[in-house]
């Protein structure tokens, strides 16, 4: 495999991140990557928000992977900053390839850098084989996720 950039997502790279969302039987139910509108909306609140860095793994000029690390002030925990990770996907040729690992090192490793003195993430409980995945990093299952849609 060729070498790997992992840098700041463009508005040329959202068709690629949307179509890997999409790429999963939950994403496939919740994502239109026909209609990108929303996301470039979406991406463009991302870009001017300097706590979200929504990020692509590009080999030989192709996106590959993606993953949006938010960071979190916050006044528990003594005055802690946090970050959550959200929205890891990896293309379907590269699954396996080790490359989620790097995205993740990147992520824990950025929020070393910006202060955090933890990182979270949740993932959804039928994603069984992620959750095997975020252990191997050390990662712990810690807590109950709750959610409220409109």
């Amino acid at each position: 495999m060729g070498d790997l950039d992992i840098r700041p997502a463009t508005a040329e790279d959202v068709p690629a991140v949307v179509a890997m969302l999409a790429d999963d039987p939950l994403g496939a139910q919740r994502e239109s990557p026909d209609d990108l509108g929303p996301y470039l909306a979406a991406f463009e609140r991302l870009a001017t928000d300097p706590n979200q860095h929504l990020v692509v793994a590009v080999r030989e000029g192709r996106v590959v992977g993606t993953l949006q690390l938010t960071i979190v002030p916050g006044l528990s925990r003594r005055g802690a900053t946090r970050s959550i990770i959200e929205g890891v996907r990896i293309h379907g040729d590269e699954r396996g390839s080790g490359l989620g690992t790097q995205l993740i090192e990147w992520a824990i490793e950025e929020s070393r850098r910006q202060g955090c003195s933890l990182v979270q993430l949740t993932s959804d409980k039928t994603r069984t084989d992620a959750h095997r995945f975020y252990e191997r990093l050390g990662f712990t299952a810690s807590h109950t996720g709750f959610k409220l849609q409109f």
